[in-house]
């Protein structure tokens, strides 16, 4: 399987503006900020990825459904449930 992003990409600083009071708060849980983003972007491009997903290959799952809703699974007789 391969990775959302290249993991050894080199780090980049970067400027963001957040609320203050979210920030003095994690500040004072020394809430790694770094981390907190990455993982949340990281989650944000899996969604965004899977929703593409979906949306590109929409026209092959309801060809499939449907051939199976007509058909059936292939060896649905040899299954024991």
């Amino acid at each position: 399987m391969h990775s959302l992003y290249d993991l050894n990409a080199p780090k980049k600083p970067t400027n963001l503006s957040i609320n203050s009071d979210l920030l003095a708060k994690s500040r004072n849980l020394n809430v790694n900020l770094s981390a907190t983003l990455e993982q949340a972007l990281k989650q944000k491009l899996a969604e965004k990825g899977a929703e593409i997903w979906r949306r590109e290959n929409a026209a092959a799952i309801k060809a499939y459904n449907s051939f199976v809703e007509e058909n059936g699974l292939f060896a649905d007789e040899y299954r024991p449930f």
